[in-house]
């Protein structure tokens, strides 16, 4: 089973040395991926609704960051854990990502989701009730935008008319994988996606990936041939149970885990020591 390691985003600082430092020694352990998480804003809670992160948590830009990461590394592919994509504009995120794809010789694998902070989206003047519909659209431009001379594409919100994304990326397309665990999320994955990442616990999991596949089978595509990674939240560190959640979910098919911690991580050391126990753990179950 392969292994993504999460990029501690709000508790790793502001010291690039401590970046840099961090991302090699994910590469130097083994892992396959990097996958940087994304906020533009932090929001207060309101109208009854509560942020996962407190308003003061520190994330780094995604795309900038994984910029950053393919300088400072050779080999680990490199992840947006998840992009909140509807928050964007599409040609905007096409350029940055095939250009995070040249500069770290094809190793992005673009996370894409919907989110659910309603005040984020307010703040940067995106409908939030059409998000999903929104989504759907942008991955079938930048598909084409990465792969085509010249788009034209007229839908419900884009209108392209003749237009070019250069310099392409060097991967043709570059890989799309959904994130979030909703009945219509897993729809939009299995008619759209090269993959799927939830964070759900292996009891949660078993149904929805039933349903991913009744999906994939339904629009022509063989789940063998698509993507599973599935991050495990963790409440505390216990290697014990970390282990067995990753195995319980490469008996469901997932041939990648992540480690999500829930906790606090504070200090740099202990940052490098979880990927390191993490990893310990799942080869020892």
């Amino acid at each position: 089973m392969q292994l993504s390691a999460f990029f501690p985003t709000v508790e790793i600082g502001r010291d690039p040395v401590k970046i840099r430092d961090w991302a090699q020694a994910a590469e130097d352990l083994g892992y396959r991926d990097i996958e940087v998480a994304d906020h533009v804003f932090g929001v207060t809670a309101r109208d009854g609704w509560k942020p996962r992160y407190d308003a003061s948590a520190a994330f780094h830009e995604t795309l900038t960051t994984l910029a950053f990461l393919a300088a400072v590394t050779t080999k680990i592919r490199l992840s947006t854990g998840v992009l909140i994509l509807p928050q964007r504009q599409t040609g905007v995120v096409a350029k940055q990502a095939a250009e995070v794809d040249i500069l770290s010789a094809g190793r992005l694998r673009l996370g894409v989701g919907v989110g659910a902070n309603f005040p984020e989206y307010e703040a940067l003047g995106v409908d939030f009730k059409s998000r999903g519909a929104r989504q759907a659209e942008q991955v079938q431009v930048m598909r084409r935008l990465w792969t085509e001379d010249s788009v034209t594409f007229t839908g419900r919100f884009h209108d392209l008319r003749d237009v070019s994304l250069v310099p392409k990326p060097i991967q043709a397309p570059i890989p799309i994988w959904f994130g979030g665990s909703s009945d219509a999320t897993i729809e939009r994955a299995a008619r759209l996606g090269d993959g799927w990442m939830p964070i759900l616990p292996p009891d949660a999991g078993a149904a929805k990936v039933a349903l991913l596949y009744d999906r994939l089978r339904a629009y022509g595509r063989d789940p063998a041939a698509f993507g599973l990674e599935a991050w495990l939240a963790a409440v505390d560190p216990d290697p014990e149970r970390w282990a067995a959640a990753a195995t319980a979910w490469r008996r469901l098919g997932a041939g990648m885990v992540m480690l999500w911690p829930a906790y606090p991580i504070a200090t740099f050391d202990d940052q490098i020591a979880t990927l390191r126990r993490f990893k310990e753990a799942v080869a020892a179950y």
